[in-house]
């Protein structure tokens, strides 16, 4: 698969590029890659696959090199002097040159998906990467622009691939993410050598960064981000060191790095809700928050609305869920006027079909009011403790104990107690419910706790909630009585009445029924009235205001009896308003069938 890559030159010192021939051959446009060969002299490759000769055990390293020319490299960049010579052995002058062959010789891909192929190619180029790392890590010249021109070069090519796509459903993955093993890339261990190397470069006290910026640049960046995606969570770990060691060497970089990472944000969120990096990336945002100055500029402020708020929203949020809390907290403490801005975005995305995303809620509400002040408390806390009732009486045993759990929390016991007025009123019918008809036993004893609490915090307002609830009790109570009274009505009226059929049908109006006498079957139509149109209680229907109209109420199965389901029954305009007195909510009216006479 490889040509002969070795060939007799002197050992000539290579001229250093112009930064013009350099910055032209940029690592972004490479379309092939270098055809090498780790063989001895003499030795050759098929392309047909067949058998490679090997390393003489006896002989020494050739000392050969042949100057090659692609599109990854000119053949400036690749000719110099011969790459498998330490550094030990030339002199000072020389060992950037060196480097830079070095650098060029790994610049070759292997495939490692098959352990038995290029065993000694591979090895060789390993030992070159690990001689690399060495002379990285113990440089003490500066690197040149021909060098870190080869070195971003040779990571582009190693680092900067394409990922098979994933097979596994979004909803699979999302669903049962706990339960996914990570896939691991067989490279890895050649993989893990390039990225310890690019780390030690960019770290390395030789790198000047207003010359290497002209090489790491956006479209570096940009790809770097793109490797994230990675399924295998060593790679991602890796990256998030460089990417972090990038953001703060290069700090004309960090603005388009933290609009590139709002991009990869914005598309999970609101397009794809696939990403395997969404917990690396938050981790660096969360250092990177850490460090913003005070007061928070306007755009921080938008990350944390548009960006960080938002990304409760997906079903995956269980793997990221932490990262994304510290983020948020870190804005808490920088500004604590952002609490009550959280909060609000928190209620708009509540999880109310999802418990275990509710109970992380909750978690979060939780540690935001453990900052928060008496001030921006008191802007959320109606529609706050609305959305604590809802869960406290939850029929999911973990939501309701986890909401009751905040009242063991001193700090927010103490601004519900500044501001018990409110929230009592609004907690008080919720916890009597509770009390009275919940499932759970550990439940049932927190909230007892929670009512004894309230009752000790203040017993004149407690017993005025009481008798409040007690009133309101005896409301419905009577709401249901008069709701029974006119059924029975509606039931009696029907009962009375001549039968057609199915059809139940009361007198109407003398001047509706001359009206009706004049017109033949075929003239009447029909217009079915959807239900969503209809008031709740029967009384709320109001007649259209149509000259000769007569009204079918359509009554569904619910609460009639047998014999008189589906009955249609008809009745004037008079009746309607006046003779049937009905009252109450009637859920069960699915439509109105208005018969145009």
């Amino acid at each position: 698969m490889f040509r002969q890559f070795f060939s007799k030159i002197p050992k000539k010192s290579l001229k250093q590029d112009s930064p013009e021939l350099a910055r032209s051959n940029s690592f972004t446009q490479p379309t092939t890659t270098t055809t090498t060969s780790f063989a001895s002299p003499g030795a050759h490759h098929k392309s047909n696959g067949g058998d490679k000769d090997k390393y003489s055990s006896g002989g020494g390293r050739s000392n050969v090199v042949k100057r090659t020319s692609s599109a990854v490299f000119p053949a400036s960049v690749v000719a110099g002097i011969e790459p498998l010579i330490p550094f030990k052995d030339v002199p000072n002058a020389e060992k950037m040159n060196l480097f830079v062959s070095k650098v060029s010789l790994c610049c070759v891909s292997f495939d490692f998906t098959d352990p038995t192929k290029n065993c000694i190619e591979k090895d060789v180029k390993k030992q070159t990467l690990i001689e690399l790392l060495d002379f990285v890590a113990s440089a003490s010249m500066k690197f040149s622009e021909p060098a870190i021109l080869a070195m971003c070069r040779m990571c582009a090519v190693n680092l900067f691939r394409v990922f098979p796509p994933n097979y596994r459903s979004s909803s699979h993955h999302t669903e049962n993410n706990d339960d996914d093993e990570p896939m691991f890339d067989p490279a890895w261990p050649h993989l893990q050598i390039v990225y310890d190397l690019l780390l030690k470069f960019i770290t390395s006290s030789c790198l000047d960064a207003k010359v290497a910026k002209r090489y790491i640049d956006h479209s570096f960046i940009l790809r770097l981000l793109d490797s994230f995606d990675s399924e295998d969570p060593r790679e991602r770990e890796c990256l998030k060191t460089i990417l972090h060691r990038v953001y703060g060497k290069f700090m004309v970089h960090r603005p388009f790095i933290r609009k590139s990472i709002s991009n990869i944000f914005y598309r999970f969120v609101f397009e794809t809700e696939k990403h395997n990096g969404i917990t690396e990336l938050l981790e660096i945002f969360g250092s990177i928050i850490s460090g913003f100055a005070l007061p928070l500029k306007e755009e921080h402020k938008i990350f944390l609305r548009r960006v960080l708020i938002p990304l409760h929203k997906p079903k995956s949020l269980g793997a990221y869920f932490q990262q994304l809390t510290y983020c948020v907290m870190q804005f808490i403490e920088k500004e604590p006027k952002l609490a009550s801005v959280v909060i609000k975005g928190l209620l708009k995305y509540w999880p109310i079909t999802n418990s275990q995303k509710e109970v992380m809620f909750l978690g979060e509400i939780e540690e935001i009011l453990e900052s928060i002040n008496m001030i921006e408390f008191q802007k959320v806390m109606v529609p706050l403790f609305w959305r604590i009732g809802c869960c406290i009486n939850s029929f999911h045993f973990q939501v309701a104990e986890r909401s009751l759990f905040l009242w063991n929390n001193d700090q927010i016991v103490n601004l519900i107690a500044y501001n018990r007025h409110v929230v009592l009123p609004i907690i008080f019918p919720i916890l009597e419910k509770n009390a009275k008809s919940h499932w759970n036993q550990a439940v049932l004893n927190l909230t007892l706790n929670v009512r004894k609490m309230f009752s000790e915090m203040d017993d004149v307002l407690f017993l005025s909630c009481h008798a409040q609830f007690r009133e309101e009790e005896a409301k419905l109570s009577l709401t249901a009585e008069k709701r029974k009274e006119a059924w029975e009505q509606l039931e009696n009226l029907v009962r009375h009445q001549p039968i057609a059929g199915n059809t139940a049908v009361l007198k109407t109006t003398t001047r509706t029924n001359k009206i009706k006498n004049k017109i033949s079957k075929p003239q009447i139509r029909h217009r079915f009235v959807p239900s969503p149109i209809l008031l709740p209680n029967l009384y709320s229907i109001v007649p259209l205001q149509f000259h000769s109209i007569q009204y079918v109420i359509e009554v569904s199965e619910y609460k009639l009896r047998d014999s008189w389901r589906n009955s249609h029954l008809f009745f004037s305009k008079k009746q309607l308003r006046e003779g049937l007195g009905l009252g109450g909510a009637y859920n069960w009216v699915i439509g109105v069938v208005v018969v145009v006479l």
